[in-house]
């Protein structure tokens, strides 16, 4: 269901800067091509906030989406290094990390990756600066609904794949340049270019080297990123005259940081005064790129060795153990340093220390896998059995130089294995018994629903009472398909007295039973406030002060989008009241023109069960014979055309294009519509809609 209706908070075009040939490649991540399959890394660390989101991701038709939750910012990255991850939402209230700092860890660890940023705050300014700094969206937390979730995640992987696609095409351009000479320059003392060639020009973003020399003026601020860096560097010249692979990080004149080594030397007059500094730049951005990969690989190489529950070694080609990880060290019970350079004999008995030489000589003069499993005897003498597996390992030339060897304790597998035979019989004797489990389930769903369809109108009243349904000032039709046993949809039409009515539709977060009871609840609660409500604004903040107190006490994270109306025949006005619920619309068939119920401030109140005391304003319009109110729930434009989803606005124009049809028959003909776009599938989300006809 529709939770709300998100106020972008931003609307503008981040423009993405451009590569110049000199800049370094960038490993780039394939993007998914089709509308299904995208997968999803939330990082959140509250499971309840993970739970549903996973809810508002649930698949539909033409649409999978997979969500990892990650519950901490580190945990989460590394899945993201990992996996295939199509886009990330981070949560900014992760309690190790708080605002943007969060996102700026994540968009330098994953810079290809599509970022969407969740807050519980409705902060302009921090969406913006999320924005300017990467983010593809910003959306808050208590306004998402599927709709938006959905729209803004395609978007958002979009639009990285334009910014993918413009790197590789400028990429392809950066290539012609890869042969340049270094930048050369000539510099003042106090941080003014003197001269520069176009290669320098080139490695710093500008369009020339007379651009460069125009722009920067002051090399100190203008260029480098740390801002002491050109002091360090004028003290070294003053001591030496001469410096050598000055390595800095340096900005490009579109803002790109990018890496430089300098070779550069003081030029003096013949009396020792300094005239100028001339030297070379190189750009190194992609060697530095490169170390850093190389440490990080070896770090998650260590990672990874030294967290698996796997012991773990190498040998050399003299059988001497070059590598132990600590799992290995505490199962022969000695420290590394006591274990690297010894044999097998240093440790186990003397048969099976010259079984795993042996074992160990196949391996590396066939450069075949070894596998087996086998008893191995612990320094203190207990007897185990492990699963081996034995690898060669080579050099840059290919050349065998040892072998590593991966082992685990299967003892308990063992022994588990009997375990595992005894329960498939247990678990064969209690299948019947489950079937019928659920059998009496599928009974009481069926039961369930029943109920729930006794909740609708059986039949409406009539206006005045004394008339016959077909002669009533005000007429009823509605059409309701839950998509699953209950639904979460309901509403109600009572009469107030013989010249008022009252209509009250809702719409319960999510599908199923919990939403089903949370409708029983709130009709429960309609149903005895109606009586006594004649403003609808106080109806519905009583209605969320005793739902809020109920959905307290249970725990359960559900709301409820609300929309209570009354018609007053004497003077055909309307007074109404909207509580996160999609506008209703008044046709006014004699113009067939459809008109939203909007409240007098234009803004929409919150949805039930969200907030303790909110504020439900109650609005005013008037209603003539002949006009029709109409009233539904999101499920009857939740549905996905040409991959767009519907809208209010498409209801409306589909709605006046066909302004003569009586009620019903407008209904059914809308309903045929969307049954034809969702390929006569079931509806995504519970489908309500009711019409109110006024005859006099």
């Amino acid at each position: 269901m529709r939770i709300s209706y998100l106020r972008r908070v931003m609307n503008t075009t981040r423009q993405i800067g451009p590569t110049r040939p000199d800049s370094p490649n960038r490993e780039l991540v394939a993007l998914p091509t089709r509308a299904s399959d995208v997968r999803v890394l939330l990082i959140a660390d509250i499971p309840t906030y993970a739970h549903l989101m996973r809810e508002m991701l649930a698949p539909a038709k033409g649409t999978k989406f997979v969500v990892e939750w990650a519950d901490s910012l580190n945990t989460g990255l590394e899945g993201a290094l990992r996996g295939q991850i199509d886009i990330i939402l981070l949560d900014l209230a992760l309690s190790a990390s708080q605002g943007l700092e969060s996102f700026m860890k994540a968009r330098a660890v994953t810079p290809n990756i599509p970022i969407i940023v969740l807050s519980g705050l409705d902060d302009e300014e921090l969406a913006v600066r999320a924005v300017h700094e990467g983010a593809q969206d910003y959306l808050v937390k208590g306004e998402i609904d599927r709709h938006l979730l959905v729209r803004s995640i395609r978007y958002a992987i979009e639009r990285k794949r334009v910014e993918v696609a413009l790197v590789q095409t400028q990429e392809t351009y950066r290539n012609i340049f890869e042969n340049t000479v270094e930048g050369i320059f000539q510099t003042t003392p106090d941080g003014k270019y003197i001269s520069a060639n176009k290669a320098l020009a080139r490695i710093y973003g500008y369009t020339s080297a007379q651009d460069l020399i125009a722009s920067v003026t002051d090399i100190g601020r203008k260029l480098y990123v740390e801002p002491t860096r050109r002091a360090q560097f004028i003290e070294l010249m003053e001591k030496h005259d001469v410096v050598t692979d000055f390595e800095s990080q340096v900005f490009q004149k579109d803002g790109t940081i990018i890496w430089i080594s300098e070779n550069v030397r003081a030029v003096r007059s013949p009396s020792g005064n300094l005239q100028f500094y001339e030297g070379t730049v190189e750009n190194i951005t992609e060697r530095k790129r490169s170390e850093e990969k190389v440490r990080n690989s070896e770090a998650l190489y260590h990672s990874l060795v030294e967290n698996l529950p796997q012991n773990i070694f190498r040998k050399d080609l003299s059988e001497q153990f070059t590598f132990a990880n600590q799992l290995f060290c505490r199962t022969l019970g000695r420290p590394l340093e006591e274990i690297l350079g010894k044999t097998d004999f240093d440790f186990f008995p003397a048969t099976l220390a010259a079984k795993y030489q042996k074992d160990d000589q196949s391996i590396m003069e066939t450069g075949k896998l070894f596998e087996t499993i086998e008893e191995h005897q612990l320094p203190g003498g207990e007897k185990i059995y492990v699963n081996v597996v034995k690898t060669p390992l080579y050099d840059a030339k290919g050349q065998i130089i040892g072998l590593q060897g991966i082992f685990w304790d299967i003892t308990e597998r063992r022994r588990a294995e009997e375990t595992v035979k005894k329960a498939t019989i247990e678990l064969t004797r209690s299948r019947e018994e489950l079937r019928l489990r659920n059998d009496q389930m599928e009974e009481d769903l069926r039961m369930a629903r029943e109920i729930q369809q006794a909740f609708l109108p059986q039949q409406y009243p009539s206006f005045p009472k004394s008339v016959p349904v077909e002669e009533s000032a005000l007429r009823f039709v509605h059409r309701y398909f839950p998509t699953g046993a209950v639904g979460g949809d309901f509403f109600n039409v009572r009469a107030l007295s013989d010249t008022k009515a009252g209509i009250f539709i809702c719409d319960v977060m999510g599908h199923g039973v919990r939403s089903a009871l949370v409708t029983a609840i709130v009709r429960a609660l309609v149903e005895e406030l109606t009586p006594e409500a004649t403003d609808p604004g106080e109806l519905l903040g009583q209605v969320n002060k005793d739902l809020r107190a109920i959905l307290k006490q249970s725990g359960t994270p559900l709301f409820t989008t609300a929309f209570y109306l009354i018609i007053d025949l004497t003077t055909h006005d309307v007074t109404f009241a909207n509580a996160g619920h999609p506008r209703p619309m008044i046709l006014h068939r004699e113009s067939r023109k459809a008109e939203f119920l909007c409240n007098t401030h234009r803004k929409s109140d919150p949805a039930l069960g969200l907030f303790d005391a909110p504020t439900y304003s109650c609005s005013r319009c008037s209603v003539q014979p002949g006009d029709t109110i109409i009233l539904f729930t999101d499920g009857f434009f939740d549905v996905e055309r040409d991959g767009e989803l519907l809208s209010p606005e498409w209801l409306a124009e589909e709605i006046e294009r066909r302004a003569e049809l009586p009620t019903a028959t407008l209904f059914d003909t809308l309903l045929i519509l969307l049954k034809e776009w969702s390929g006569g599938s079931e509806f995504a989300d519970d489908v309500c809609i009711i019409g109110i006809d006024v005859i006099k």
